[in-house]
């Protein structure tokens, strides 16, 4: 046991994680990976700049060019931030999705969480388009709890069976695509070209304000997710034994559908349906650090974030000048990859 896991407990809170022993590393590891990422991201562009001088304009160090600061901190870091936090958010959701369903082919994106967020997001942006960006993380929440009560009533009968929670949301996921649909068809004609860049999912053009809306959502409800990595560990054994042990199953399904819901909508508000990253990054993570919650959970979200990123670089990097949604990079990746783990389920 001691050889294997790292326990921590902490001495100002009642709780404890066990970590498998490999998770300090691979978060080293990813961090490492993403930070050079993210700075060759931020240093690619119409003027590029090189890797030296973008950590000296972000350490705040002198450089050859005093506009490297204005580009850099204006102009590409918010937007590379955006990326790494949505790619985080997403993941997070997605390993609390395939916990509480017990099933790895689960994800906000496919169980129709973020079909209700993205919903919400284009009512606002075609029937409001002056509200202030600030208010579309709450609008991608109501819609993506909206739908999410939906599913969790229509999948109760005495309980709330994972089978049924997947097969509900996957007709909820139609009928909240077909509305969308629905308004980009009778909306203004620049508002709804608005909306369907933002529905291909891109980082483009994010600013600070987007980045200061956004980390509150992600810090609180990951944070929260981190405590309730027990409880998620106890539902993955399945209700009977759950219960066994004396877990109150709906009410820490709820809490964690909750907090799932809340990081998928603010995600999506920020970057529109950035897909399948809440599906593939659990998956990675299992296979670097195994199932436990305690240390999957952030290295799924490290993964998700460096995820983000390389899309976000290789949509601008593959067909320059022209630039692909980071959504478009992403889906061209995860379809595959979710078809290979269709293939080994049915196996």
């Amino acid at each position: 046991m001691t050889k294997q896991w790292l326990i921590i407990r902490p001495k100002v809170l009642p709780i404890s994680f066990h970590l498998d022993r490999r998770v300090p590393v691979i978060l080293l590891i990813l961090t490492l990976v993403t930070i050079v990422a993210m700075i060759i991201s931020i240093g690619y562009g119409e003027y590029p700049i090189s890797p030296i001088d973008v950590v000296k304009t972000l350490l705040g160090l002198p450089t050859a060019n005093d506009d490297y600061t204005f580009i850099i901190n204006t102009l590409r870091l918010p937007r590379t931030i955006a990326a790494f936090l949505v790619g985080a958010g997403l993941a997070i959701a997605g390993t609390i999705t395939q916990g509480i369903t017990r099933n790895p082919l689960a994800a906000p994106s496919i169980v129709g969480v973020n079909a209700g967020a993205t919903l919400a997001a284009v009512t606002l942006l075609i029937l409001l388009p002056n509200t202030p960006i600030s208010l579309l993380p709450f609008a991608a929440f109501v819609g993506a709890l909206i739908v999410s009560l939906l599913i969790y009533l229509l999948a109760w009968q005495g309980g709330s069976s994972p089978v049924r929670l997947i097969l509900v949301g996957i007709g909820f996921s139609l009928i909240a695509d077909a509305l969308t649909d629905i308004m980009t068809t009778f909306g203004e004609i620049n508002t709804v070209s608005q909306a369907l860049v933002w529905l291909a999912g891109s980082v483009y053009g994010r600013s600070w304000s987007q980045v200061l809306a956004l980390i509150p959502w992600i810090v609180i409800f990951g944070l929260m997710a981190l405590l309730l990595t027990r409880e998620l560990n106890t539902l993955n054994l399945g209700d009977e034994v759950a219960r066994s042990l004396g877990s109150r199953i709906e009410w820490q399904r709820g809490l964690l559908l909750l907090t799932s819901v809340a990081l998928a909508g603010a995600s999506i508000a920020t970057a529109g349906a950035v897909g399948f990253v809440d599906l593939m990054s659990p998956h990675l993570g299992r296979k670097l650090v195994g199932a436990s919650h305690e240390g999957l959970l952030p290295v799924a979200a490290m993964l998700g974030g460096m995820l983000v990123v390389v899309a976000d670089l290789l949509g601008r990097v593959l067909f320059a000048p022209n630039e692909l949604p980071c959504g478009i990079i992403t889906a061209a990746i995860g379809a595959p990859y979710f078809v290979y783990l269709l293939i080994n389920q049915q196996k």
